[in-house]
């Protein structure tokens, strides 16, 4: 299943991209394998996530799509279908859902390749049943190729040099001299290791903070940094809701090290290649690790020195079911530092 037009010239393909950030970070093999066969990329994003395909050198535009979270708005879909009818000959569509099916189809874009799913048959041409067993989500994306060997696919960023520096500049740090903490996780508490051993493990590091987050976690940022700068003045730089996301990317791109829950920093982190600590809690780094060979999983689900078993776990949920969230309270601050320091 590879698309090319029959002029023989190199084929535009649109791809829709998934409205998160992790997804989006996840979706890159796909794209650079698409590109590698001659594909001219252009991505349509919201615009949250519109700056991780940014930072893909494969990616030859961005289309910032209007679209609030929920609803079809059809108008809206069929105003861009109209802009961009006769301008590419394929469309992936990497989300599941009808609506995002159906701008390519309004466009009457010939290929329009995703899988099946929200009875949306009618809207692509080239259907892919989803996997019972579903694969972690790179090789699910990147499925999408119709290429094999997917098992190895590593998403991979890069921010421009001068970019990474001006931004290091404006808030007075150097590269390599700090630590990055990204202690949100917007699915819910049940993903979060305890503001308190965040604020512990910062008040125990040679190296100043940088805690990251939308606004949305400015304040449990605060919650973690307070404490530790009443203590040691300046050790923690709360930037929650105070950066744009490619300022977020510099920063973790030029960090000496970063630690985070199951989130899309976690997963910009891995692209990057940046010495991470991953903490695992109701979700499952069988799906969706962070595919970096410098990033230390802890997920006590998989710890045989555990006791007693974790059971539970992956239960995939919001808020602990049982009230404990054994999963992450049982994950200390000393031994995430010792493995920070192991790095």
């Amino acid at each position: 299943m590879k698309h090319r037009p029959e002029s023989g010239s190199s084929p535009n393909s649109l791809i829709i991209a998934p409205q998160w950030i992790g997804d989006a970070v996840m979706t890159e093999p796909l794209l650079r394998r698409l590109h590698a066969r001659g594909e001219r990329i252009t991505v349509g994003a919201l615009p949250w996530v519109a700056p991780v395909y940014r930072a893909m050198p494969q990616v030859a535009d961005v289309i910032e799509f209007p679209f609030a979270h929920g609803g079809l708005q059809f108008k809206a879909r069929r105003a861009i279908a109209q802009r961009i009818e006769g301008k590419f000959d394929n469309a992936y569509v990497l989300p599941n859902s009808l609506k995002s099916a159906l701008l390519p189809f309004l466009a009457s874009i010939p290929n329009r390749i995703g899988y099946l799913g929200e009875a949306r048959v009618g809207l692509l041409t080239h259907r892919l049943k989803n996997p019972k067993n579903k694969p972690p989500m790179v090789a699910f994306y990147s499925a999408l190729s119709g290429e094999h060997d997917l098992e190895n696919d590593r998403p991979q960023l890069k921010m421009d040099a001068a970019e990474i520096e001006q931004t290091l500049l404006g808030l007075g740090l150097q590269q390599g001299a700090y630590v990055v903490f990204a202690p949100g996780a917007e699915y819910g508490p049940a993903k979060r290791w305890p503001a308190r051993y965040f604020s512990e493990l910062a008040a125990r590091l040679d190296l100043p903070v940088v805690l990251l987050g939308s606004g949305k976690e400015a304040a449990l940022c605060d919650e973690i940094a307070a404490p530790v700068n009443v203590a040691l003045a300046g050790k923690c730089l709360n930037l929650a809701g105070k950066t744009s996301l490619p300022q977020a990317l510099c920063l973790i791109a030029a960090g000496k090290s970063t630690v985070s829950n199951d989130s899309g920093l976690m997963h910009v982190a891995a692209a990057f290649g940046v010495p991470q600590v991953a903490l695992f809690g109701s979700s499952s780094p069988l799906h969706t690790p962070p595919l970096n060979e410098q990033a230390t999983v802890l997920w006590l689900k998989t710890d045989p020195s555990y006791q007693p078993p974790l059971d539970c776990a992956p239960c995939f949920a919001r808020e602990c079911p049982l009230g404990h969230t054994r999963c992450l309270n049982d994950i200390s601050a000393a031994r995430v530092l010792r493995v920070l320091q192991a790095l």
